[in-house]
């Protein structure tokens, strides 16, 4: 695309109106899946969703939220919000996260990046510190990715290496970190024969060390800033096989929980605190949890909370975690250039855009919707408004969360008529379904559902149009299953709940009083995925997409 001949200016659609307003509403972790018992969206009375289902099935239809459709390697990778705003802002479908790591690890890139370079500066006299989540997931981390980093930076000249550990038990399997832990003790084992001075360090549950995400709870990134660099902990073994066994031991807790430990020698010295010269890479390549511990480990100026220590090291992340703030300054993998956003199209073809969430999900309905970038295109033309969210609980404590208050904002924004697009993200099927509460889930299923009814009582009084989908699945299904389908049980016989996104598709919906009576779901994209939600919006604002978007999922019948 040379740059004399692009112009942002879209052609007008032939049959569709311009200046319509449009609600656009993500609900988040919202799946569609067979009725049972396990089923919140089944189970909860969501009589709004209802009537959209079963009302008009030319208006109603399934798309691809996970796999190839989202750019992940294969069908068996469950999508997630990042990926999945990435495709319903690009209109396209870009290699991500963990498919980007695989490429760089399959030809080597990675050890011929800047990144990988800088931390290598230290491997001759400092050790080389790998953090992240310790699991097969595929979210966050992949446990086959750790495993080839590890060999791959020994061969290229790391001569001691401390893995900091964080269990999982939210994407995988409660209690699967035992095995997690034995494997990486064997290959660590294995470097060691071959002169490696390598072992795990510290480690702790994602959900209270390190992992916490927009700012929510710093106590939980300080957690793990104690463990990894001052080698302090409340707890300490000699090896992380006994450290996960026995702390699961506690009452209540769980993978996701694990409290923050270091490994000491016989001594009860701190095996691996972060020290001046050396490096550290967080091996995740999902973003929105490793920013705060990124910026811990980057920012001088930083005031969250007292580190005690700012050791001089070279630091580096799996991906560059945000683009905006380009944090962290070194990463191994360079992430996906996704330009040309349909938020950024809108803008400049006149559509005046209002985007709304609270703190969870109010990154994935602006930065990664507009192509991993923060801020605005044009300040003038948009409003982005962030509804502060609970911290300090656990989300099904309060499993209606902000999902009144987000309708109510997007309701206003709509009926005040400045807006042609009103964009918004309902976190609870996501947020309260990763928590496992399935009463607490139902819940928030029936909030959701709720917030939807204000939002389209709002687009009919406004003569505009809705379209409601979802980035994921999540609460339509919480139970791990066997291949057949049926609920797997533990040793005591109860329900093996799931905490994870799902391989489900999800819907959309489109309708409202403004919605030209000829516009249907085209029958020719049955493999329709996110990606193809840019070029349906943008038909729907009167707007041809460009020809290299997916294909539009709408047409338009005389």
């Amino acid at each position: 695309m040379g740059t004399t001949e692009f112009s942002w200016k879209l052609a007008d659609h032939p049959k569709l109106p311009k200046g319509k307003t449009i609600a656009l509403v993500v609900l988040d972790g919202w799946g569609e899946a067979d009725a049972d018992q396990y089923n919140c969206v089944h189970v909860a009375e969501t009589p709004t969703m209802d009537a959209l289902k079963n009302g008009a099935p030319e208006r109603w239809r399934l798309i691809r939220a996970h796999g190839t459709a989202v750019g992940l390697p294969s069908e068996d990778d469950m999508g997630n919000s990042e990926v999945g705003h990435n495709a319903l802002g690009a209109g396209r479908i870009f290699a991500q996260g963990a498919k980007l790591v695989d490429h760089a690890l399959a030809s080597g890139k990675i050890y011929e990046s800047e990144g990988f370079k800088y931390i290598q500066e230290c491997f001759d006299e400092g050790t080389l510190h790998l953090v992240g989540l310790l699991s097969d997931g595929g979210v966050h981390s992949r446990l086959d990715q750790l495993q080839l980093l590890l060999k791959g930076a020994s061969e290229h000249g790391a001569k001691r290496i401390r893995v900091h550990v964080l269990t999982d038990g939210r994407d995988v399997l409660d209690g699967s970190s035992v095995g997690f832990a034995e494997t990486l003790e064997n290959d660590l084992a294995n470097l060691r024969e071959n002169g490696i001075d390598a072992q795990v360090a510290s480690g702790g549950g994602r959900m209270y060390v390190t992992m916490d995400r927009y700012e929510n709870d710093w106590e939980v990134v300080k957690r793990g800033w104690d463990a990894q660099v001052l080698g302090e902990a409340p707890y300490k073994f000699r090896n992380v096989v006994e450290a996960v066994k026995k702390l699961r031991e506690i009452p209540n807790i769980s993978d996701q929980y694990l409290p923050p430990f270091v490994i000491v020698d016989e001594s009860g010295k701190a095996v691996g605190p972060v020290v001046d010269g050396d490096a550290v890479v967080t091996f995740n390549f999902r973003a929105d949890r490793m920013v705060m511990t990124a910026k811990a480990f980057e920012y001088k100026d930083f005031d969250k909370f007292d580190r005690v220590r700012f050791p001089k090291i070279h630091y580096a992340g799996m991906l560059q975690y945000d683009g905006e703030l380009k944090l962290p300054h070194y990463y191994l993998v360079s992430p996906p250039e996704i330009e040309r956003t349909s938020g950024e199209y809108l803008v400049y073809n006149g559509v005046r855009t209002f985007a709304c969430s609270e703190t969870v999900k109010f990154g994935h309905v602006t930065f990664f919707w507009n192509g991993n970038r923060s801020g605005y295109f044009d300040s003038s033309m948009e409003e982005y408004v962030e509804i502060p969210s609970d911290s300090g609980i656990t989300f099904n404590v309060k499993p209606k969360m902000k999902a009144l208050e987000i309708a109510e904002m997007a309701r206003d924004a709509i009926l005040s008529g400045k807006y042609q697009q009103v964009r918004v993200n309902v976190p609870n099927g996501d947020m309260v379904g990763h928590t496992g509460d399935i009463e607490a889930t139902v819940v928030a299923c029936k909030a959701t559902d709720e917030a939807v009814k204000i939002i389209l009582d709002a687009v009919e009084r406004a003569n505009g149009i809705y379209v409601i989908t979802a980035d994921h699945g999540n609460c339509e299904d919480m139970v791990k299953r066997d291949k057949k389908g049926k609920p797997l049980l533990d040793k005591e016989g109860n329900i093996q709940v799931l905490t994870s996104h799902t391989l489900q598709p999800v819907p959309i919906a489109i309708g409202g009083s403004g919605l030209p009576a000829g516009v249907r779901f085209r029958a020719d994209v049955p493999d329709g995925g996110l990606a193809n939600v840019a070029a349906t919006v943008m038909n729907l604002h009167g707007l041809e997409a460009p020809a290299d978007y997916e294909q539009t999922l709408i047409e338009v019948v005389d």
